[in-house]
């Protein structure tokens, strides 16, 4: 299975630069992974898709102002340092760009009340760093930290929040899991009151999920491993809810990639914590979920071998291919698409 079997052509102007006003107005792609039937439609009617009994998975991870722009110590040059993972004991997975200038040593100043002083060179920018710094660091970061805005986004954000999904509660992300994007309060509760029972896990997002592939063959990518978490309650409920025959839908390919990393590793829902480095591409056997709600994605990225994968590929590039026709507008900011 090539990389280049999941390409498609996107033209730029359908790459979404600035959110809707309204979260829950972006087209919803409505595609039925049995049939290839596809319907358009508006996201906030999607509740006219989920029924009584249902369940909707939702990560409740938060973005943490991850991007950080300082100055090295020795030659003054400008570094960037994007947040990946909290190691414990002030130790930060970290990546770094222009990496060549940063080595064991390396200390990069951010101001007065943070440096950061690289302990560990790995390979393709990683690096780690002890961090130095007076006071909470969350605060610190909230202060000198800005928003890790993907790369194809070029516009200013004016509102940071609309980075983040409105069930946003545990930080620690490096990018928002963005299917969840669309939702509103009113839209949830709207759910609830239909009789669609909610649950949460987290999984904070990192490398594994935005890192590009750089490999012909797909089954040579390396995922990184990212950290994740479901309670006893909600592991319960999901267990309750499969054994009565009721369709678990879940909100993007990191709640998926968490539900099924545990139904792997357990043969059911389990309370559990953990790293994963799970890579679903297509032959992958889903355990966990029946439905997905996701964005459209980048071309050749594990995240439409992911979808690939549970509606096929044939279907998926499809519906990308009709997607394009009818102007939707793609990644972090863009369109959904439920794969029911």
């Amino acid at each position: 299975m090539k990389t280049d079997d999941f390409d498609y052509f996107l033209p730029e102007e359908l790459i979404a630069q600035t959110p809707l006003k309204d979260r829950d107005h972006s087209k919803l792609l409505i595609l039925d992974k049995n049939t290839g039937e596809i319907i358009h439609e508006r996201f906030d009617n999607i509740i006219n898709y989920l029924n009584e009994g249902d369940v909707l998975v939702l990560n409740n991870t938060k973005v943490i102002p991850a991007r950080l722009i300082g100055i090295k110590e020795e030659t003054n040059a400008v570094i960037e340092v994007l947040l990946l993972k909290d190691e414990g004991n002030n130790i930060w997975e970290c990546l770094c760009k222009p990496a060549k200038r940063v080595k064991v040593g390396t200390i990069i100043n951010f101001s007065d009340i943070l440096k950061l002083e690289c302990v560990y060179v790995g390979e393709e920018g990683i690096r780690k760093f002890k961090f130095i710094y007076d006071g909470i660091l969350l605060e610190i970061l909230d202060k000198l930290g800005e928003m890790p805005l993907p790369p194809y986004i070029h516009e200013k954000l004016e509102d940071k929040n609309r980075y983040q999904t409105v069930y946003a509660k545990k930080e620690g992300s490096a990018a928002a899991p963005t299917a969840g994007l669309h939702f509103t309060k009113d839209l949830l509760n709207k759910l609830k009151n239909k009789g669609v029972q909610i649950e949460e896990i987290t999984l904070h997002v990192g490398l594994g999920t935005f890192r590009p592939v750089q490999v012909d063959d797909v089954k040579n990518h390396k995922m990184h491993s990212e950290y994740y978490e479901m309670g006893k309650q909600t592991a319960e409920n999901l267990n309750k809810a499969k054994s009565e025959g009721r369709k678990i839908i879940s909100v993007g390919t990191t709640t998926t990639r968490t539900l099924e990393t545990i139904m792997n590793s357990y043969d059911e829902f389990k309370a559990a914590s953990g790293w994963t480095d799970i890579f679903i591409y297509p032959g992958y056997k889903f355990k966990a979920i029946d439905s997905l709600i996701t964005n459209f994605h980048l071309p050749k990225s594990t995240l439409i071998m992911l979808v690939s994968a549970f509606a096929g590929k044939e279907k998926i590039m499809n519906a990308y291919n009709i997607a394009v026709e009818n102007k939707y507008r793609f990644f972090s900011f863009g369109d959904s698409m439920f794969i029911k």
